[in-house]
């Protein structure tokens, strides 16, 4: 399929790496569209996905000598669309079906032969398709895994590489997910209202998964995964834009952007953890936050109340305007977290509210917090619950027993870097 039988004018063929390049870029931003616009034509999304990865294939062999086209994510959904085509008259499919798609190619010929392809404009499609991704027949993995593909556009050697798995597990995912799907019958639309707000949580709990495994990776040598963050902020206000009456999708998005705010002072020049109060706050992106805030307002003006994201981001807000650790509102992040630990109880959330605790009345009462944590078994192997005591038994002047902490803390701990730092707590060489 050339750029000519389009009616494009295409940008001048700029050479096979550039070209690889520019399908790459194209794919990122306009794959959840392209997928959506074809699962809706021909019923069957995974199908679909294979029809939009057969246009990429061409796009590689064409654009280098051809050129880019102008409107490339339409020559995509084209040449997708015109194969669809092809796959049903070798199959000798309905006739209803390829008038249908005919159609549908002609009436996407603007004047002059151009094909109509809004960059700006958010369809339903788009939606429909980060439901069906995040469908509940679907494991966890298998979510986060189908999210970033046919959503977010990340290639399977790309997504193994943020959850450091082999890229042949990754496919396994997709593929299986992909006949789950088809086993289930899974429709391709926006669920019934009343199932709606369950499958809302379902995707932004992919969301938050993807983001927190950038945030602070479970497992390998970099403490951080950025590049992961970007694709769950992407994504985040692609969800705003289809979803803008929904406070919490604002709310994980606040919450995304606020955090990442911290990310250049998270780590230092060797790229190992510095923690909260020790960043240069200098550091932090304050468009980031500003942004974030915005999204946390935007919550807030459609009078719903706050859930739990919402209440995430309340927290991260009052860390992101403090000048510094002491002159952080203490007692306001308290309040949050038993606000958060009512309506999505948690024995990380009290965990977190037991660090807020000490900052805002001192070691001792959070201790106890904590030690009840501990004894209930709610949090065994999770190295977070010892490093945490560790602290405050330090702060409390029981050095041995924190070092104690540390070295089991250390030892639990999947992260290379964090590991280190908890040795390093645990040797007494780092405060």
């Amino acid at each position: 399929m050339h750029a000519s039988a389009h009616g494009e004018t295409a940008r001048p063929a700029p050479g096979p790496g550039s070209a690889q390049r520019a399908v790459a870029a194209v794919w990122r931003i306009e794959s959840a569209r392209i997928v959506g616009a074809l699962t809706r034509m021909v019923g069957d999304f995974g199908l679909a996905e294979d029809l939009a990865q057969e246009a990429l294939v061409d796009a590689l062999q064409q654009w280098p000598t051809e050129g880019v086209p102008r409107n490339a994510g339409a020559w995509l959904t084209a040449v997708a669309k015109r194969r669809a085509v092809d796959r049903w008259r070798r199959q000798e499919r309905l006739e209803g079906r390829l008038a249908l798609l005919a159609h549908d190619l002609e009436q996407e010929q603007g004047r002059g032969g151009e094909l109509l392809w809004d960059p700006d404009a958010v369809d339903d499609d788009v939606l429909r398709l980060i439901f069906i991704s995040c469908h509940p027949v679907l494991s966890r993995e298998a979510q986060v895994a189908l999210t970033l593909r046919v959503v977010g556009g990340l290639s399977s050697e790309e997504i193994a590489r943020a959850f450091l798995v082999p890229t042949a597990t990754v496919q396994q995912r997709i593929v299986r997910a992909k006949k789950t799907l088809a086993a289930a019958n899974a429709p391709f639309e926006v669920p019934p209202r009343e199932e709606r707000a369950q499958r809302i949580g379902a995707i932004l709990g992919v969301l938050y998964l993807i983001f927190n495994e950038a945030h602070a990776a479970s497992s390998g040598p970099e403490w951080m995964r950025p590049e992961l963050s970007d694709e769950a902020i992407r994504l985040g206000r692609v969800l705003t834009a289809l979803m803008p009456q929904e406070p919490e999708v604002h709310g994980l998005l606040a919450l995304m952007e606020l955090t990442a705010a911290r990310f250049a002072a998270r780590v230092d020049r060797h790229g190992d953890p510095v923690l909260l109060a020790d960043q240069d706050r200098r550091r932090w992106d304050r468009s980031r936050i500003a942004r974030g805030r915005a999204s946390l307002a935007r919550a807030d003006a459609l009078g719903r109340g706050r859930g739990a994201y919402c209440l995430q981001a309340a927290i991260a807000e009052c860390h992101a305007v403090a000048p510094s650790v002491d002159e952080t509102d203490w007692d306001r992040v308290v309040l949050l977290y038993e606000a958060l630990g009512r309506i999505s109880p948690s024995p990380v959330v009290e965990l977190n509210r037991a660090a807020a605790v000490a900052m805002a009345t001192g070691p001792a009462s959070a201790l106890r917090i904590v030690d009840e944590l501990t004894g209930s078994g709610a949090l065994r192997g999770y190295h977070l619950l010892p490093a945490t005591r560790g602290e405050l038994l330090r702060r409390l002047g029981r050095e041995e027993e924190a070092r104690s902490e540390f070295v089991v803390a250390a030892g639990l701990a999947g992260n290379d870097r964090e590991r280190a730092l908890l040795k390093r707590k645990a040797s007494g060489a780092e405060k």
